[in-house]
């Protein structure tokens, strides 16, 4: 579960602005968080299939506002992309 902190350190490198909280950089910095946190779980509870079902949504969550951000900001995309370390 992400905590207040967590999430503040997750958002502080891609934000905007400062009371950025909505923008799709954010959202996506805030679903691998919640991804990495999640995959962890399931590493160690191998037959937790529900968790599996969520994190399969999430991470569908995180393609379409990246796909979102790809087609409307191709600069602030390749940002999110090294920021937050996913591979193209």
């Amino acid at each position: 579960m992400l905590t207040k902190r967590k999430k503040a350190n997750a958002t502080k490198t891609v934000q905007r602005h400062d009371t950025d909280t909505g923008s799709p950089e954010v959202q996506v910095a805030l679903l691998t968080r919640r991804i990495e946190e999640l995959s962890s779980h399931l590493d160690k509870n191998k037959k937790d299939k529900h968790s599996r079902r969520g994190l399969l949504g999430l991470v569908a969550q995180r393609r379409s506002h990246l796909s979102y951000l790809e087609k409307t900001n191709k600069r602030a995309y390749n940002a999110v992309l090294k920021e937050v370390g996913l591979k193209k």
